[in-house]
C-alpha cells in the first residue's frame, strides 16, 4: 500500500517539476522574442518524464567533474545538464515562418504552449490535492 502511495507521489511530483522547469523554458523563449539569432527551444514532455522517471529508478550516481589540478574545487554535474530537462535534451523549435534576424520565436506559438503548460500544471496540483483530501476523509472517524 506505501509503494503505492509513494509511487503515486514520485509521479505528480516529476510531472510538476518538469512542467515548472518547461515554463522556464518556454518564458526564455517569449522574453528572448526580439533577440537576434535566439533560436526557440522546447522539451517532449512525454519524453522528458519517462526518462526522469527511470532515470530515479536506476540511481545512478552523481557524475564526477574531471580537475586539472588537485587545488581545483571538486565537484559534480548537474543531473539533468543545461542542455536538458528530466534527462531529455532540448529540443530547437521547428521553424514556422523565417526572420530576417534569425529568430525562430513565434509568440503565438510560444503563448500557447506557455499557457498550456501551466494549466496542465494546475490540473496536476488540483489532482493531487484531491487524492489527498480523499485519503484524509479515509482516515479521518465520522
Amino acid at each position: 500500500m506505501v509503494s503505492k502511495l509513494d509511487d503515486f507521489f514520485r509521479f505528480n511530483e516529476m510531472a510538476m517539476n518538469l512542467r515548472a522547469q518547461r515554463q522556464q523554458v518556454l518564458a526564455s523563449n517569449i522574453a528572448n522574442a526580439d533577440t537576434p539569432n535566439y533560436k526557440a527551444r522546447d522539451v517532449n514532455f512525454a519524453d522528458a518524464l519517462k526518462n526522469a522517471l527511470d532515470n530515479k529508478a536506476t540511481a545512478m550516481p552523481p557524475l564526477e567533474l574531471a580537475r586539472t589540478a588537485a587545488t581545483h574545487v571538486p565537484g559534480t554535474a548537474p543531473e539533468n545538464g543545461p542542455g536538458s530537462i528530466g534527462g531529455s535534451p532540448l529540443l530547437y523549435r521547428t521553424v514556422t515562418q523565417g526572420s530576417v534576424d534569425g529568430n525562430t520565436v513565434d509568440l503565438d506559438v510560444e503563448r500557447n504552449e506557455f499557457v498550456d503548460n501551466g494549466l496542465r500544471y494546475e490540473a496536476g496540483v488540483t489532482a493531487v490535492n484531491g487524492q489527498i483530501k480523499a485519503m484524509l476523509n479515509a482516515i479521518q472517524p465520522g
